[in-house]
């Protein structure tokens, strides 16, 4: 999953906050803005392992338009992280799944094309979570 964060330099401090506003209560702080981005994926992985360990679900990622506009990240650099969020959805099971061949092959030309999946399990694990989630 990418999740948008936002980099805010404090002039007092002479360091970086990062906050990845998908995931309240998930940031943290860097002298360098390369210390900054390599330090926020061990904090989201944190944040995540600990979601899973309480039974919560994981925030869906959302646009960067749904951010750029608030105050508090006003004068922010953004940027993307990937988060494979698969070890955080539980043990794994193998189920059997029919679907028509038509759609099996558009899946695996997309898996083929989109560096975002590896793996046609992961595109149809990745659709059902962007299911579950919607608004019902």
């Amino acid at each position: 999953m990418r999740f948008p964060i936002v980099l805010l330099f404090n002039p007092e401090s002479n360091d970086y906050k990062v906050n990845v506003p998908d995931l309240p209560g998930c940031d943290c702080r860097a002298k360098t803005m390369d210390n900054a981005l390599n330090e926020v994926l061990a904090v989201i992985e944190s944040h995540l392992s600990l979601l899973a360990e309480y039974g919560e679900d994981i925030p869906s990622a959302s646009s960067f338009e749904n951010h750029v506009s608030k105050m508090e990240f006003r004068g922010g650099v953004w940027a993307v992280v990937d988060i494979d969020i698969s070890p955080f959805l539980g043990k794994s099971h193998k189920v059997n799944v029919t679907l028509p061949e038509l759609l099996i092959k558009k899946i695996d030309d997309r898996v083929s094309t989109d560096p975002a999946y590896t793996t046609r399990s992961g595109f149809l694990a990745t659709a059902a979570i962007n299911e579950l989630k919607r608004s019902v």
